[in-house]
């Protein structure tokens, strides 16, 4: 299904390399979200890594701008160093910002983070799963729509998206045309119906690895700058195998009828 038809769900695919990322797109990918060490949650990918994905990458890419691992609270000088990454982001063009910013308090800084969003312009920006430690998720949806922000990545306050899937259904239903509520956390290819069709959500995110690849997703990443022909021999049968996992959940969202 063509990513404009009206039922179609949109799949964007987490990565924190090339490799996983081509095999993404071909996988029948969306758009992807660009980020490194996921091990913490995701920080801000180099500039060469943003540089490669635009040169080969057809398909939209949203890169994540997060200074640190750790939480959300963010020093003067942390707060600058994601305005200047938002700034080369913009400069290799890419398509959109993830961000996330919390006060003290474990609220949405709403102030900052529209700054960033005004800094992003025109890029649409994402504010991301910080949301899902804030104390008051409908009180938090309230502010990442005050913040400008165009869409929200949330598992619904649990770890899991598969958890929290009628708490999901609501903020997608508080939020209807104001914010696209993404779900995120936990979704597989045999998962990725049910949240679809749980919580009416229009977009869905995932990194759809196994612990498996996962860990080979973390040697692509040490090894960016290796030869590559020093590479491990399976490595290709690893891409492969990624790619149906992520064909196979793409497979599954042409499949749903949504209204």
């Amino acid at each position: 299904m063509a990513p404009n038809a009206p039922n179609h769900v949109l799949l964007e695919i987490c990565v924190t390399s090339l490799d996983f990322a081509l095999a993404a797109q071909r996988a029948g990918a969306d758009r992807v979200e660009l980020c490194s060490d996921l091990d913490c949650g995701g920080v801000t990918p180099s500039a060469r890594l943003m540089k490669a994905a635009r040169e080969q990458l057809q398909i939209p890419i949203h890169v994540l701008i997060r200074s640190r691992r750790g939480d959300f609270v963010y020093s003067a000088r942390e707060f600058a160093s994601m305005c200047q990454s938002i700034q080369i982001a913009k400069g290799l063009k890419m398509d959109g910002i993830v961000v996330g910013i919390l006060d003290r308090n474990s609220h949405v800084d709403v102030a900052r983070t529209r700054q960033l969003v005004e800094l992003a312009q025109p890029l649409p920006v994402t504010f991301h799963r910080a949301f899902d430690e804030t104390d008051s998720l409908h009180d938090s949806l309230e502010a990442v729509i005050q913040t400008g922000a165009k869409r929200l990545l949330t598992s619904g306050g649990r770890s899991k998206a598969t958890a929290a899937l009628s708490t999901l259904a609501q903020l997608v239903n508080e939020a209807n045309d104001r914010l696209i509520v993404m779900p995120g956390s936990g979704i597989t290819p045999a998962n990725i119906s049910r949240v679809v069709q749980a919580t009416s959500a229009r977009e869905i995110h995932g990194t759809l690895l196994t612990p498996a690849l996962r860990g080979e997703n973390q040697k692509a990443e040490k090894g960016r700058q290796e030869d590559e022909k020093k590479k491990d021999p399976d490595r290709r049968s690893q891409i492969e195998r990624y790619y149906r996992r992520v064909l196979k959940a793409a497979l599954m969202l042409q499949s749903i009828t949504t209204s």
